[in-house]
């Protein structure tokens, strides 16, 4: 395995919870002609929370640790050993606040071949247990979990379970790997096609979400349990987060079909509106799809950073998606490697191409916004796990509020347009007239720490910013 295979995870800090009240609100949107939306926003009633006895609070702590966000790293088929991911790797994460790995899969599986599947054992290209336990012990040291990937078929065509036939075998053969592997000291572990074993062996299913979210008698507490499913439907992913019982489900509810702010502001109210907050999973991309920045222009790169940061739940990221690694040239190819290095090339080395160096500088710019967000995110509860409204859509723009009590509130506002600048007014007592920049893809057009006036905002094409709206009591 190499520095490229896992998921890097953000668990954020999570704080004790004030009993203070919360707050609750509508709203109403009225859009006018060429492009321009005017927002209004209902009067807000406030609610009273009284507060939480020991067990319900150990369950928020719980809830609130769900609230991370991944990236989401390729199997061992790329040239590397475990051993790869050593002090420069983790000190990279750090960096970008990672409290975790999901790391593989790693696993002997030959191609659909599911008699010479063997969970326990790691494949030669990715190295041996005594490494992997060295990571484990690595990672531990700096309060980072490591999550394993154990798909069996994840080399294959014939399905993450292989065939129908061989499901049960195969979900027999897990169980007793799951309990070695946690036994061993993994935090978690992550399934793809979870609704498959879920359907054709609910009993089973039953078992291994037991073993991984009950823990084990050597190691009691309990295991994040993430399913991957290949659906763009928000109603089935809905469903299928109640009937499978996984904590986080991927999925392609985003990633499938064109760039639609509509149908994004559709899917997210149907997943927000039916499934709890610490539940919501947000990604563009995946294993399968690839990277975020292959399937987006460049110019929007920084704007789906925003987007999956900003919405209540979970955003999840494919490794590089922070510096806009775009998949290789092969069309089968969606597992660059990773460039660890290319802020040390472009600080140490003078290069002969111009183009990579402009190149680089880019790649920096893009994992220095991504930093800023994930950083303001981290330390915001409005953004962490704060209400949700969604104010507007068009066929180009998309706004929506975030809340959290006494707190600081962010508006997120996004222009999808290639051509064409949107003209939003925002007015209501609820809201201010006017409000600073926190964060915008843009810092020519929209510097951070300026004000804008909500009455006559301006976002050019392609452009996306975080606005801070302070709590006025």
């Amino acid at each position: 395995m190499n520095r490229d295979t896992f998921i890097w995870l953000v668990i954020d800090n999570v704080e004790e919870q004030e009993k203070q009240p919360m707050t609750a609100g509508g709203e109403e949107v009225e859009a006018e002609k060429n492009g321009s939306v005017k927002l209004k926003i209902l009067d807000e009633a406030e609610e009273t929370f009284t507060g939480l006895n020991k067990e319900e609070l150990l369950r928020v702590v719980l809830n609130l640790m769900l609230l991370t966000f991944f990236f989401l790293g390729m199997c061992a088929e790329i040239e590397g050993k475990i051993n790869a991911l050593q002090t420069p790797s983790l000190a990279y994460l750090s960096q970008l606040k990672v409290k975790g790995l999901v790391v593989g899969p790693i696993h002997v599986a030959p191609p659909d071949e599911a008699m010479s599947l063997r969970f326990e054992e790691i494949s030669d290209d990715a190295g041996y247990l005594d490494q992997f336990r060295g990571v484990l012990q690595a990672a531990h040291s700096k309060d980072i979990s490591v999550v394993l990937d154990l798909t069996p078929n994840y080399r294959g065509s014939s399905g993450p379970w292989f065939s129908s036939n061989s499901m049960t075998n195969v979900a027999e053969r897990l169980k007793s790997a799951l309990v070695f592997w946690l036994n061993e000291g993994v935090d978690g572990v992550q399934l793809s096609g979870v609704e498959q074993l879920a359907n054709a062996a609910p009993s089973l299913w039953a078992d291994i979400r037991a073993i991984i979210q009950n823990g084990t008698d050597m190691d009691p507490k309990r295991g994040l349990l993430l399913g991957v499913t290949e659906s763009s439907s928000a109603e089935y992913v809905s469903a299928l987060l109640s009937s499978t019982g996984v904590d986080l489900l991927i999925s392609n509810v985003l990633t499938s079909g064109d760039p639609e702010p509509s149908r994004y502001a559709d899917t997210i109210q149907t997943l927000y509106s039916n499934v709890s907050q610490e539940r919501l999973t947000w990604n563009l991309g995946g294993r399968v799809e690839g990277h975020l920045a292959s399937l987006v222009t460049q110019a929007h790169v920084r704007l789906y950073q925003l987007l999956l940061m900003t919405l209540p739940g979970t955003p999840v990221f494919n490794y590089g998606d922070e510096i806009g690694l775009m998949d290789g040239v092969r069309q089968d190819s969606k597992f660059p490697k990773m460039l660890w290095d290319f802020e040390e090339e472009l600080n140490g080395t003078l290069q002969v191409n111009i183009w990579r160096t402009e190149d680089q500088k880019e790649r920096l710019s893009l994992r220095n916004f991504f930093c800023s967000v994930s950083e303001l995110r981290a330390k915001t509860r409005s953004l962490l796990y704060g209400d949700f409204s969604l104010l507007s859509n068009s066929s180009s723009s998309l706004v929506y509020l975030r809340v959290w009590d006494q707190n600081d509130r962010y508006l997120a506002v996004f222009n999808w347009g290639t051509e064409e600048e949107a003209a939003l007014r925002m007015n209501h007592a609820a809201l201010p007239p006017h409000a600073t920049v926190a964060l915008s893809t843009n810092g020519s057009a929209l510097p951070e720490g300026s004000s804008v006036d909500l009455m006559s905002l301006r976002l050019g094409p392609g452009q996306a910013a975080l606005l801070k709206l302070p709590y006025s009591g």
